[in-house]
């Protein structure tokens, strides 16, 4: 697990790769990332936007950007935290992503970026 945390929001991830959802021969490597976000700031926050950066180990680059995540805003309370999880299709066994999510602060209602920390998806056989 990875685990970054900036302008006291914490975000931390895992990636894992779905070989039941691949098809190799076609290169179709399919990965599904877990991300938690933690609010340690003494105010409330709001997620509204994501900024993914994708690369493959065969050079695709591809750039998501998008409001909230998987269709949700959330608001985020002193000390809450918010769960989900999606996939990434890559062309090749080994890439990674990074980004960074908008929030917005509730009280002030100033936007502010938090770093996403880059994070690899590899095909197990690969580590071997």
């Amino acid at each position: 697990m990875l685990k970054e945390n900036t302008q006291s929001i914490d975000i931390q991830v895992t990636a894992r790769y779905l070989a039941e959802s691949s098809i190799p021969k076609e290169n179709h490597y399919f990965f599904v990332y877990f991300i938690t976000i933690t609010n340690n700031n003494s105010f409330s926050v709001q997620l509204t936007k994501r900024h993914w950066d994708i690369i493959d180990s065969n050079g695709e680059k591809r750039k998501v950007d998008g409001e909230g995540v998987v269709g949700e805003t959330p608001i985020l309370e002193p000390g809450e935290c918010f769960s989900y999880n999606s996939g990434c299709n890559l062309q090749s066994d080994i890439g990674f992503m990074y980004g960074h999510y908008s929030f917005v602060n509730l009280i002030t209602n100033e936007e502010f970026n938090v770093p996403i920390p880059r994070f690899d998806m590899v095909v197990p056989a690969k580590l071997n």
